[in-house]
């Protein structure tokens, strides 16, 4: 008997808003993509959308790094039915990277999504040869999610 994965649940706990065009579809899509090219399609997944400071404390506290980043993921394994891993995504990191690089907002917000979903399915980006594959499996899924890059 297989068991049947957590859905994916998407919450935003930041005071900021949500870009127009960034529906819970199109971030349950990102993760779901990201989670198939990965080798663990159907896995369930919790998404939340935190500010800045949320996060800072976050990466200190769990990784011993006090400073701002885009998102943090969490591999909760997935037994007993309940969702393989948590994201958290810094909406306020992807505003100021998307303005300061002329980005799309919700590509951005979609990349973050899509990066973390890799991570918990093995990806790595520390060094060069793990991040050049991070980099083209965050290409592959974002084509497949037809994603425009600039504004």
């Amino acid at each position: 008997m297989s068991r049947r994965a957590s859905p994916i649940a998407i919450a935003w706990t930041s005071r900021h808003r949500r870009p127009r065009g960034l529906s819970d579809a199109r971030i349950r899509r990102a993760a779901e993509l990201a989670l198939e090219h990965g080798g663990r399609a159907g896995e369930g997944l919790s998404i939340v959308f935190v500010d800045d400071p949320e996060l800072a404390a976050m990466h200190a506290e769990w990784l011993a790094d006090p400073t701002p980043t885009d998102v943090i993921s969490f591999d909760l394994g997935g037994g007993d039915g309940g969702p393989m891993g948590e994201l958290y995504v810094s909406t306020e990191r992807a505003r100021a990277v998307a303005e300061r690089r002329g980005l799309d907002l919700v590509r951005e917000h979609l990349l973050y999504v899509v990066h973390g979903a890799l991570h918990l399915c093995g990806h790595d980006d520390h060094e060069p040869r793990e991040r050049a594959r991070m980099r083209r499996a965050e290409r592959t899924v974002l084509a497949q999610l037809a994603a425009p890059r600039r504004k």
